[in-house]
């Protein structure tokens, strides 16, 4: 009988030691899956971080863009003005003998 109990408590033992050991295995897979996960969330950070400095890059370039195109677009018309303005003079001139 004392072979029997000596088996038991073994096996009870091993167990025990089984049992430890996937405790242990359960808690490192999850340290490691948060390690990860907290990769992932650094990653999606820096791209997001990444991706709206380009967007606010684009934007003042836009803007920049934008604002040549309407100083060009007055200095065109300016001179436009200037050219009708020095055309209509002779003929004013002209047409005003005195």
């Amino acid at each position: 009988m004392a072979k029997s109990q000596a088996l038991t408590s073994e096996e009870a033992r091993r167990k025990a030691e089984d049992r430890f050991r996937k405790a242990k295995q359960r808690e490192s897979e999850a340290q490691t899956a948060q390690e990860e996960l907290a990769r992932r969330r650094l990653t999606e950070t820096a791209k997001t971080e990444h991706l709206r400095a380009l967007r606010l890059a684009k934007e003042a370039a836009d803007a920049d863009a934008a604002r040549q195109a309407a100083d060009a677009k007055t200095r065109a018309a300016d001179e436009a003005r200037q050219r009708k303005a020095l055309r209509t003079a002779p003929a004013k001139a002209k047409a005003d003998p005195a």
